[in-house]
């Protein structure tokens, strides 16, 4: 049985979405950078660039702010590194994209546009959402 939840306020719904809005730049970065060092054994600036369809100073602006906040480790034109901490973010952001993507697969979303939906989706959904969207899944996946 679900427990009573507390009155949600409207700014509470708001502070929520403005702090996912806060941390989508810095996990988004995060994933990336370790699925280019899994593919290619290496993350570099304009690697990253690429990959997320923007300048060479966006992604060293970027870069700047998460080796501040302790995520990555960059030397100038060296290879950047994710930190422990960085490694950790990238594995939770992947878990959360494979949940959603798969609950999206399993209520008939074609793929190219559950990939995409995924990807927004994943940084706004909660702990215990996240826990039903995989039980769900699971349920939908036996029922086949």
């Amino acid at each position: 049985m679900n427990k009573p939840q507390p009155d949600i306020t409207q700014s509470d719904r708001f502070e929520s979405t403005r702090a996912a809005h806060r941390d989508e730049t810095a996990e988004d970065y995060a994933e990336a950078i370790a699925q280019l060092i899994e593919q290619t054994g290496t993350a570099r600036v304009g690697d990253l660039a690429n990959c997320m369809g923007v300048s060479h100073v966006t992604v060293t602006r970027i870069i700047n702010r998460l080796a501040k906040e302790g995520l990555l480790t960059k030397e100038p034109r060296k290879p950047i590194f994710l930190t422990e901490a960085g490694q950790s973010l990238a594995d939770q952001c992947r878990e959360r994209h494979e949940i959603v993507l798969a609950f999206l697969l399993a209520i008939g979303v074609e793929e190219s546009q559950a990939q995409i939906d995924a990807e927004g989706i994943e940084h706004h959904t909660s702990h215990q959402t996240l826990a039903a969207l995989a039980e769900l899944t699971r349920s939908l996946k036996n029922r086949k």
